[in-house]
C-alpha cells in the first residue's frame, strides 16, 4: 500500500465521525429520514414574539443533551456542548476513547490537535455581555462568560476537555467553518505536522441568526407549511431556513490508521478554498468555480470521476443561480448534485462537516438522497442533473460537498471511497 501520494504528501482518511442534527446522531437514523422524503423544519411558535421578524421556521436538535462531568463544561455553552457530543461519537467510531470516556494517551502527546469552527459562541452568553453595555449592570458576568462567548468557543473547550496538545485551528469563517476545519486538518496531516487531528464545527438555533437573514430578504416565510420549504433550486423557492447541529471527522495519517488496524470509512482527496473579494454576502461564480477546480488539481483527478456533488444549496435566489453556474461551468455536464440543507435547513457553521460526513456515508452506501421539495427546477439555474423522487444509486468513487459563506469564503472537499 501507497501511504504517500504522488504529490509527496502523506494520504489522509477519515477514521471516525460524528454528527447532532435532526437527522439523528448516526447514519442508519439519518438515512431512514433522508428515504421518508420528509423534512424536519418546525414552526418555531416562541419567535412570535418577534414581531417584525418574518420567518418562523427553524430546524432545532430536539433530543436532549448528555450529562458530562460538571467541573468539565463550565465553560460551555449550548454552541460547545453540541460540538462535545459530535466529538465524542466520532472519537469513539475511530476507537481513540477508553472505558471511563477519557481520549487514549496518544492523543495527549501533541501529534493531535484540532480544527473547529463556528459562526459565533452561545447567544446567552452574548447577551450578558451586552446587558452590561446596556444597563452597567455586571450581576450576570462571571469567570465562564467570555468562554462561552468567545468565536473559539468550540476548538478551546474541546482541546482542554480531551487534553490535546497539538496545533488549534480556528476555522470562524461563517458557512464554511466545518468544511475549512476538515481542509486546513487535511493539510495539517498531509505536511506532516500532525498524525491526528479532530475537525468540524457547529451551531447553535439562535433567533438573531434567522433575523440576520431575514433582514437581506432571504429567509422562507411558508410559516404555515414547515414541509414544504425550503425548496432548493425550484422556482417557486423562497429562502432559507435556519438549523442547528455539530459535525466531527476524525481525520488520520493513512499509515498512522493502517498500524493500528483502524477503519477506514474514507480518503480525503482533495481540497481548496478562495476568497471572492468582490462583495461581502452576494455570491461570485467565477471564484466559486475556481474553488473547486482547485479541488480536482488538488486530488490530481479528472473532473469526469467526481460522480455526485453535495452542494452548499441554501434555496436563496442568488446563491442557487450562482452555485449552479459555477459546478456547470467546471463539470459541463449533469453532474448529479443534491442539498442536505432541504432536509435540516442551513445549519451555518456545522453544515460544512455535517454534509461531509453524510456525502462519506452516501458514498460508501451506493445512494445518494434526492432534493427535498423540489418539483419544478427553475430554468435560471444550469442544467445540472438534480436529484429527485426517491434518491439515487451510483457506485461513485469520487464525490464532492461544497461550501460557501458570508464574507465570500468558498470551499470545496473531495472523498474518494477507499480501497487498499
Amino acid at each position: 500500500m501507497d501511504f504517500i501520494k504522488p504529490n509527496g504528501k502523506r494520504r489522509v482518511v477519515i477514521t471516525g465521525g460524528g454528527m447532532v442534527t435532526a437527522l439523528g446522531r448516526d447514519w442508519q437514523t439519518a438515512r431512514a429520514k433522508l428515504k421518508s422524503g420528509k423534512n424536519c423544519i418546525k414552526y418555531m411558535s416562541d419567535w412570535e414574539r418577534y414581531e417584525k421578524m418574518n420567518t418562523r421556521l427553524a430546524c432545532p436538535y430536539e433530543d436532549e443533551l448528555p450529562s458530562f462531568p460538571r467541573k468539565k463544561i463550565r465553560g460551555m455553552g449550548r454552541v460547545a456542548l453540541l460540538s462535545l457530543l459530535s466529538t465524542e461519537d466520532a472519537l469513539k467510531m475511530a476507537g481513540f476513547l477508553k472505558d471511563d470516556g477519557d481520549v487514549i494517551d496518544e492523543l495527549k502527546s501533541g501529534r493531535t490537535g484540532i480544527a473547529y469552527g463556528t459562526c459565533m459562541g452561545s447567544m446567552e452568553a452574548i447577551m450578558d455581555i451586552a446587558e452590561m453595555m446596556q444597563t452597567g449592570d455586571t450581576s450576570h458576568l462571571n469567570s465562564q462568560t467570555y468562554i462561552k462567548a468567545m468565536p473559539q468557543t468550540n476548538a478551546c473547550n474541546l482541546s482542554v476537555y480531551y487534553q490535546i496538545r497539538g496545533r488549534v485551528i480556528i476555522t470562524d469563517t461563517a458557512c464554511t467553518s466545518g468544511s475549512q476545519a476538515i481542509g486546513y486538518a487535511y493539510e495539517a496531516i498531509e505536511d506532516g505536522r500532525a498524525e491526528i487531528m479532530i475537525a468540524g464545527g457547529a451551531e447553535e438555533l439562535s433567533p438573531p441568526d434567522a433575523a440576520i437573514f431575514d433582514t437581506l430578504g432571504a429567509t422562507s416565510i411558508l410559516n404555515t407549511t414547515p414541509e414544504a420549504t425550503p425548496k432548493i433550486w425550484d422556482k417557486d423557492r423562497d429562502g432559507l431556513v435556519i438549523g442547528e447541529g455539530a459535525g466531527t471527522v476524525i481525520l488520520e495519517d493513512l499509515e498512522h490508521a493502517v498500524k493500528r488496524g483502524a477503519q477506514i470509512y474514507a480518503e480525503v482527496a482533495g481540497f481548496a478554498t478562495n476568497s471572492d473579494g468582490t462583495h461581502i454576502t452576494n455570491p461570485n461564480s467565477e471564484t466559486q468555480a475556481i474553488a473547486l477546480e482547485l479541488a480536482i488539481k488538488d486530488a490530481g483527478i479528472d473532473k469526469s470521476q467526481i460522480a455526485y456533488i453535495n452542494a452548499h444549496g441554501t434555496g436563496t435566489t442568488n446563491g442557487d443561480i450562482s452555485e449552479s453556474k459555477a459546478v456547470y461551468s467546471v463539470f459541463n455536464r449533469a453532474v448529479p448534485i443534491s442539498s442536505t440543507k432541504s432536509y435540516i435547513g442551513h445549519t451555518l457553521g456545522a453544515c460544512g462537516c455535517v454534509e461531509a460526513w453524510l456525502t462519506v456515508n452516501m458514498m460508501n452506501e451506493g445512494w445518494f438522497h434526492p432534493n427535498c421539495n423540489l418539483a419544478n427546477v427553475d430554468p435560471a439555474c444550469a442544467p445540472l442533473d438534480y436529484i429527485m423522487n426517491s434518491g439515487r444509486e451510483i457506485n461513485a468513487e469520487y464525490v464532492m460537498s461544497n461550501n460557501f459563506a458570508f464574507g465570500g469564503v468558498n470551499t470545496s472537499l473531495i472523498f474518494k471511497k477507499f480501497a487498499e
